[in-house]
Formats: C-alpha cells, structure tokens, sequence
C-alpha cells in the first residue's frame, strides 16, 4: 500500500472516531492495514512528530527496538487540515482525469 494512503487511512480512521470516547487501536493496527509493524511505528512516530496526532508514548529501548502505546491516541486540528486539503486534491485530481479524457 502506499505510505501516504496509509497515512490518510490513520487519520480518517482518527476523525471518525471523534464521536466515540476514545478511538479502538485495532481499527488504526499494522495488521488492519495489512503493512510490517516497523513500517507501522515508524508511520505513527512521523504523525506524532509532525503534529497530526496526539496522546501517543514513545519508548525506544537501547536495542533499537520501539514501543508504542496509543491508547489515548487522537486527531489534531493540523491532522483535521491534512485530511481536509488532501480531500479536495483527490477531488481535483479525479475531475482533472475525467476531463482528459473527454478531451483529444
């Protein structure tokens, strides 16, 4: 799967979780997504350093290997943002293809 796909997986599945107490690890897992759970850790670390989650802990442990607890993981408002921008570019994109190819 492309990383940016999973990426907008994460955090679609982050925003739709809003409405519940807290969001269901299993529906965000490296197993859901069907990606090695490296990649994973690594996706979720990114998403926690640049501001598009919170409430994630990070353990990294000598041996290099990394821990991560998201039991209390949410969305943030630049998470929301990146949804948001990336929508209406899909949007653009797929109107823009539709297009070429009602024009010769």
């Amino acid at each position: 799967m492309d990383n940016f796909k999973v990426i907008y997986k994460i955090l679609s599945v982050l925003e739709k979780s809003m409405d519940l107490e807290q969001c269901n690890p299993e529906s965000i897992s490296a197993e859901t997504l069907r990606i090695s759970q490296e990649r994973w850790n690594k996706y979720i670390e990114m998403l926690s350093d640049a501001g598009y989650i919170k409430g994630v802990q990070i353990k990294k442990f000598v041996t290099g290997a990394t821990s991560l607890d998201i039991r209390n993981i949410s969305i943030t408002l630049k998470g929301l943002e990146y949804l948001s921008e990336n929508t209406i570019m899909q949007r653009m994109y797929k109107t823009a293809k539709g297009i070429a190819e009602l024009v010769p």
